[in-house]
C-alpha cells in the first residue's frame, strides 16, 4: 500500500520543481530584458502560473493520475495525432529543462573554478553532469526522496537568507520607473523565463497518492506558486539592487553569485555558487528519472514505440535519449535558446491544460471565467514570445524551430506506425471509470 501524501509533502514537491535550478540560470536573461522592471517580469510570469494552478487542482481531483499533464490532455482531446504531438511536446520540454540546468550548472562551475565564463570548461561541467546522472540513473542510484526534500529545504533556505541580507545593501533606485524598459520588453522578460515556473505541475503526477485531495491539493497548488513568486519577486528586486546593469549583463549567466558580494563578498559568491551547482545538479537527477517516466507513460500511450516504453522503464535506451539531446542542447546553445524554446512549450501545454478544464468543465466542476482567461493568456503569451523574438532577436528561435520539427515527425511517422493509444493512461483510474 503506497504512503499517503499530505500537504507539507505536495507543497515541497511543487516548491522543489520550480526552484529546481532555472532561477540560477534565467534571472540575468531578466535583467538583461526588463533592467529596474525585472521583479514585474517575474510578477507577470507568476501570474499566469497562478492561473493555470486553477486548471491543474480540479484537473487533478477529477483525473488523480501518475499520467499528470498527459493524462489530462488525452482526456480533453482524444486518441488522436494530435494528442501524440502535444505530450511528446511535453516529453522533449523535459529535455529542454535538463539542457537549462546543466548550462546553469556549467556557467557556475565556470565562475567557481575559473572565475569566469571560459567556454570550453562550461560545455565540458555541462555535458559532465548529464553523463554523471544518467550512469547514476542506469544503476538504479537515484537520489532518495529524502535527499531531494534536504536539497529543496537548503537551497530555498540559502535564497530566503540571500533576499534578507542583501535588502540591506540594495540601491532601490535602480528599480525606479526611469529604469524600466518598455512595456513588451518587461512582458517578454517574464515570459522568457516562464519556464522557472513549470514545475508546479509535478504536483499532479502524485495526485492519486494525496491525502484528502479535495482539500489538500487546492492548498498545495497555490500556496507553492504564491510562495516562488513572492521568492522569486524579492530575488529580482535584491538583485537589481545589488548589480548594476552592466555587471549584469556581462555575468548575465551566474548573475546571483555577483550579487552577493557587496554583502557577503567572495564567501557569499563562493556559497551561492555552490547552492547552485548542488541545485541545479538535484534538479539534473530528478527531471532525469521523472522524464524517463514521463517516456515511459507516453510510450504506453502509443505515442513511443513500445520497446522504448519497456527500455526506459528499464533504465537503457530511454534514458540515455533523454540525455544525449540534452547534451546536444546544453553545448550548442545559449541560455535565451534554451529559455525561449522551454518556455514556449510550457505555455503551449499549459494553454492546452486550461483548454482541457474548460473542455472537462462539467466533470471538473469548474467556472467558465478563470480557465478561460488562462487559456487566452497561455496561448497570447506564447504568440508574444514568438513574436517579439522573431522581430528582435530570431537566433534566439533556433532551437524552438528544431523542437517543433522534431516532435512533430517524430509523432506522426510513430503515430502511423506504432501501437493504437489507450484512451486512459492511468490503470488504476481505467478500473475505477469502468467499474
Amino acid at each position: 500500500m503506497r504512503k499517503k501524501i499530505g500537504f507539507l509533502e505536495a507543497f515541497s514537491i511543487g516548491v522543489g520543481g520550480m526552484v529546481g535550478g532555472g532561477i540560477f540560470a534565467v534571472l540575468g536573461l531578466t535583467i538583461d530584458l526588463a533592467k529596474g522592471a525585472a521583479p514585474i517580469a517575474f510578477l507577470v510570469a507568476g501570474i499566469i502560473a497562478l492561473i493555470t494552478s486553477y486548471s491543474y487542482v480540479k484537473l487533478s481531483i477529477a483525473y488523480p493520475s501518475e499520467g499528470g499533464s498527459i493524462e489530462f490532455i488525452v482526456q480533453a482531446f482524444g486518441n488522436n495525432l494530435f494528442s501524440s504531438v502535444i505530450n511528446n511536446l511535453l516529453l522533449m520540454s523535459y529535455v529542454i529543462m535538463l539542457s537549462l540546468y546543466a548550462y546553469a550548472f556549467g556557467s557556475y562551475a565556470s565562475a567557481l573554478f575559473m572565475g569566469k565564463e571560459v567556454l570550453w570548461f562550461h560545455k565540458l561541467m555541462a555535458s559532465s553532469v548529464i553523463g554523471i546522472f544518467v550512469l547514476i540513473n542506469l544503476m538504479g542510484a537515484f537520489l532518495t526522496g529524502k535527499a531531494e526534500d534536504l536539497m529543496v529545504f537548503i537551497k530555498v533556505t540559502i535564497l530566503l537568507v540571500f533576499v534578507a541580507v542583501g535588502i540591506f545593501t540594495a540601491d532601490f533606485h535602480r528599480l525606479s520607473p526611469e529604469y524600466w524598459e518598455s512595456g513588451i520588453k518587461i512582458i517578454t522578460g517574464g515570459l522568457i523565463i516562464f519556464l522557472a515556473y513549470e514545475g508546479f505541475e509535478l504536483i499532479a503526477n502524485t495526485a492519486k497518492d494525496v491525502e484528502n485531495p479535495e482539500k489538500t491539493l487546492p492548498r498545495a497548488y497555490y500556496s507553492a506558486v504564491l510562495f516562488v513568486i513572492f521568492l522569486y519577486v524579492t530575488i529580482a528586486i535584491v538583485t537589481v539592487g545589488n548589480v548594476s546593469f552592466e555587471e549584469a549583463k556581462k555575468a548575465q549567466d551566474y548573475v546571483l553569485a555577483i550579487a552577493t558580494k557587496p554583502f557577503f563578498g567572495q564567501a557569499g559568491f563562493i556559497v551561492i555558487s555552490a547552492a547552485a551547482l548542488l541545485s541545479t545538479a538535484s534538479a539534473i537527477n530528478a527531471t532525469l528519472y521523472g522524464g524517463g517516466r514521463v517516456g515511459y507513460l507516453v510510450a504506453k500511450l502509443g505515442e513511443l514505440p513500445s520497446e522504448f516504453a519497456k527500455k526506459v522503464k528499464a533504465g537503457y535506451e530511454g534514458m540515455i535519449i533523454l540525455g544525449l539531446l540534452s547534451v546536444i542542447f546544453a553545448i550548442s546553445f545559449n541560455v535565451e535558446n534554451i529559455s525561449v524554446a522551454g518556455s514556449f512549450g510550457f505555455l503551449i501545454i499549459f494553454g492546452l491544460v486550461n483548454y482541457a478544464n474548460l473542455k472537462l468543465r462539467k466533470i471538473t466542476k469548474s467556472n467558465f471565467v478563470v480557465p478561460f482567461i488562462g487559456t487566452l493568456s497561455c496561448f497570447i503569451a506564447a504568440a508574444v514570445l514568438i513574436g517579439y523574438n522573431f522581430y528582435n532577436s530570431p537566433e534566439s528561435l533556433v532551437s524552438s524551430a528544431l523542437v517543433i520539427v522534431f516532435v512533430i515527425l517524430f509523432s506522426f511517422i510513430y503515430y502511423r506506425l506504432g501501437e493504437k493509444m489507450q484512451s486512459i493512461l492511468d490503470e488504476d483510474l481505467r478500473k475505477g471509470m469502468n467499474g
